[in-house]
């Protein structure tokens, strides 16, 4: 079954290079050139380091996230390339007390991965460098962004480009529709710009962090060594190798040494064992931050990730919250360029800033408790995971539903059906790509399905019609018919006969209606497409 609209193959207006210029090629800003290429567009990507990341640094991928990624064609490599969380095992002098940080949760209905991946961030950069490869997009590294100017239609950037052969610059002028900053905390696009970072850096607390391949330690525990003045000496397995990720919070008045000798022996002395630590692969000081943009927008350039809101280490959320930055703007972006109304775009400030305001409170009290082995700030749970996050507050429900039903603005969750020949079909399976959906509960609803006017320009519409029983088959060669023989789909949408869900491209419920109340339908899509101009 193929959408109304296919995607058209954008190009960029006749004075810009690109639609979209791409500042940091980390996670978040990978995810938004690999959506932005999918849908069409023309992106560069630039990043001042000479490489991907090489560390291990962010390194839990939350279930939301891994939907995404599902989505965006990278989810098989990030599975492969790591696995569930150990427990957590504390070291308190001869005793070590065994602790679940992460319950393993089964698959259940609404939610096909329901664990936190550990995976290390080097791999989740290389799922999505590879993945971007596939779509045609290329990272340009040793090039930064120096300055940058924009108009009504256009985002002037001057970027600097390393040789490294002869360590000589180059200034290259490029332009585009928008320009995403996407370059960590230190954002050059957030400083140009003069949008204040409010929040505040502890300075006297400090985190090394180093990865390095142990023996003599088991693997199936992550270790801490809880010490005085919540300082403490932990070490995390990596997946698939031999190496850990440690992590020495260090006194509020100590010196950080970073030789390899001085950080052997801080090991040694504070663990009590005999472990053996080879070559340091990555290492680093790390200050807590915790910052929010006072903005996402200026204009025709947006910041995400690192660059908007900056977190303790701890709960897995900084990166989580990036990608997921990126997977809201993408087809508000995309939307835009084929003429859907600019106040679309205002709405991912709306909608993610108050999200990375409430993250960035979970994981400051997880990081507070570390040092104390705060048993609420080890475990990890539903609020770490990001699926009951919502848009309600940007949104006004058209139609509610029951106690517990998915509503507007909630995640789109899972659900098994049943396709035309009798076999299972997931409900992610028919949202999977660029476009929206409209999906109808019951055969009453194929007129409001298919008679709904969508545009040719920009994102396309799949119409689906889900029938409480019976084998999905022909009803109309417009529209996909599947059938929801386990009743997840009721359970989890709290669907009754003759309600209309539109699914939005990043799996968020853009409305929910009947189908006599078409006209709030028509209002929603309104604000989302290119405007249509009807010749008399």
């Amino acid at each position: 079954m193929t959408t109304d609209a296919p995607t058209p193959q954008a190009t960029p207006s006749s004075d810009a290079d690109v639609d979209v210029l791409i500042a940091g090629a980390g996670p978040t800003g990978m995810t938004l050139a690999i959506d932005l290429a999918r849908r069409g567009h023309t992106v560069r990507v630039i990043d001042a380091s000479d490489g991907s990341f090489d560390g291990s640094r962010a390194k839990g991928v939350q279930p939301r996230t891994l939907e995404v990624l599902e989505d965006l064609g990278a989810l098989q490599q990030v599975l492969e390339g790591g696995s569930t969380y150990p427990m957590l095992g504390a070291h308190l002098g001869p005793i070590t007390v065994p602790w679940t940080m992460n319950k393993i949760r089964p698959v259940r209905p609404g939610v096909p991965y329901p664990n936190t991946w550990l995976i290390p961030q080097y791999r989740t950069n290389a799922a999505l460098l590879a993945c971007a490869e596939k779509a045609g997009v290329t990272v340009d590294f040793s090039t930064r962004l120096t300055g940058l100017t924009q108009t009504d239609d256009l985002v002037t950037s001057t970027v600097q480009k390393t040789s490294t052969d002869t360590d000589s610059f180059q200034d290259v002028t490029v332009t585009a529709r928008y320009l995403l900053g996407a370059d960590g905390a230190s954002s050059t696009v957030r400083k140009a710009l003069g949008i204040p970072f409010t929040g505040r850096t502890d300075d006297a607390d400090r985190v090394v962090l180093f990865d390095t391949e142990t023996r003599g330690l088991a693997r199936n525990r992550w270790h801490v060594w809880p010490g005085l003045g919540k300082t403490f000496v932990g070490a995390c397995p990596l997946p698939h190798t031999n190496t850990f990720q440690w992590m020495i919070r260090l006194a509020p008045d100590e010196t950080p040494d970073l030789r390899h000798d001085a950080l052997r022996a801080r090991v040694a002395e504070r663990i009590g064992r005999k472990v053996t630590l080879g070559a340091f692969a990555w290492k680093s000081v790390f200050r807590p931050n915790i910052r929010l943009a006072d903005a996402y927008r200026a204009g025709r350039v947006f910041v995400a990730g690192d660059a908007a809101h900056v977190h303790p280490p701890a709960g897995a959320q900084g990166l989580n919250t990036g990608i997921q930055d990126s997977y809201n703007l993408g087809w508000k972006l995309s939307q835009v360029l084929a003429g859907a109304p600019d106040t679309l775009l205002d709405s991912y400030e709306t909608e993610r800033r108050p999200i990375a305001a409430a993250v960035l409170g979970l994981s400051s009290r997880k990081y507070d408790g570390l040092g104390t082995l705060d048993l609420s700030s080890i475990t990890r749970g539903d609020a770490e995971q990001q699926l009951t996050l919502n848009y309600r507050h940007t949104t006004t429900p058209t139609t509610p539903g029951r106690k517990g039903a998915v509503l507007t603005g909630d995640r789109a969750p899972d659900a098994e059906l049943v396709d035309a020949s009798g076999k299972p079909r997931r409900l992610f399976e028919v949202l999977r790509g660029p476009h929206f959906t409209l999906i109808g509960f019951g055969v009453d609803t194929l007129s409001p399905v298919t008679g709904l006017f969508w545009p040719t320009a920009g994102a396309g519409l799949l119409r689906v019609v889900i029938t409480p029983t019976g084998t999905g088959g022909p009803l109309s060669g417009d529209v996909e018919h599947v059938a929801d023989e386990s009743g997840q789909f009721v359970d989890l949408y709290g669907a009754t006969p003759g309600t209309l869900f539109l699914i939005r491209p990043d799996g968020y419920v853009a409305a929910r209606t009947t189908s006599n109340q078409t006209p709030a339908l028509i209002a929603a899509v309104a604000e989302l497409t290119p405007r249509v101009v009807r010749s008399r």
